[in-house]
């Protein structure tokens, strides 16, 4: 929603005490979200199936449609009935301040999950994610991946305010790789006072993005930047989600991770160029030509 006003217009600092504003929002644009779907959908742009395991609220019919519509299964979505689906609410003024409001939801109940339901005898996992949810479904879903064996990225996000630093060094301890923003990452040094190489003997890769200014892939052997990928800046919102797509492609391919992490930086270029995070499309041959462009390179194909 757009004010088309400016907040400081209509809220007095000596009255903040006693707040009581309204703001008149002609035009409403509502958009499908969510760090799991947009993960998903931007998977599917790669010609990947990523499994989404998630609890959405008796609301969601328009959702679970769009993924359907969009080639996106939904074996493992969970409706709770008695919920509403984990849902944003942003109003922006004409100087892109932003007040938000946030509803968890079914998010709450995402632990009623259990990634052994996925990982059977007909479907095998070869690698997961466990991005932003619920609190108490992020610790089960990252202990199941691990008794699993199961191969997997953690990625704090917005979750960062439910862990402190112990719950951190088990997550990192549990994980195969760790994704985070270089703000994120300044807090995880911070609450569990590793540093890179200390987290680098229990993941085998640290990812960390830098904007604009791309982002870094430290292993255990080497350090890999990662150049970013030209684009036209329209919305931001939902790029490291796509950033973090193509990881998991590269990894489920096989590809090293010069290749991966410019595959990751190229999807969160593209993305960034439409409104929403799930409105932006490309064939596998706009992509690979683009690849070119921005590296210098081309694209060969996965491996498998």
């Amino acid at each position: 929603m757009v004010f088309e006003d400016r907040f400081r217009n209509h809220i007095l600092p000596d009255k903040i005490h006693m707040l009581n504003v309204s703001f008149l929002v002609p035009q409403m644009r509502r958009e499908f979200g969510g760090c799991g779907g947009n993960i998903a959908y931007n998977l599917k742009l790669l010609g990947d199936t990523g499994y989404l395991m998630a609890t959405v609220g008796r609301d969601a019919g328009l959702y679970l449609q769009w993924m359907s519509d969009n080639g996106i299964p939904t074996d493992y979505v969970r409706v709770i009935e008695s919920e509403h689906t984990a849902q944003g609410f942003v109003t922006t003024d004409l100087d892109d301040n932003q007040i938000w409001a946030f509803h968890p939801g079914a998010m709450q109940q995402s632990h009623v999950n259990d990634v052994a339901e996925a990982h059977g005898a007909e479907r095998r996992i070869k690698v997961g994610i466990v991005a932003p949810d619920g609190r108490e479904g992020m610790i089960r879903h990252a202990a199941q991946f691990a008794a699993a064996g199961i191969p997997f990225i953690f990625d704090l996000g917005q979750a960062m305010p439910l862990f402190d630093g112990e719950h951190l060094k088990t997550f990192i301890t549990q994980a195969t790789y760790l994704a985070l923003n270089d703000y994120e990452w300044q807090v995880v040094q911070q609450r569990t006072g590793w540093n890179e190489a200390q987290i680098l003997e229990h993941v085998q890769a640290l990812i960390v993005t830098r904007g604009a200014e791309g982002s870094v892939i430290h292993t255990r052997e080497r350090e890999i930047a990662i150049p970013p990928a030209r684009a036209k800046v329209v919305d931001p919102t939902g790029c490291g989600d796509a950033y973090r797509a193509g990881l998991l492609h590269g990894l489920l391919h096989g590809r090293d991770w010069e290749t991966t992490g410019r595959i990751a930086s190229l999807l969160g270029a593209i993305k960034i160029e439409s409104r929403g995070t799930q409105n932006h499309r490309f064939t596998s041959d706009e992509f690979a030509s683009r690849y070119r462009e921005n590296f210098g390179t081309p694209l060969a194909p996965p491996a498998g």
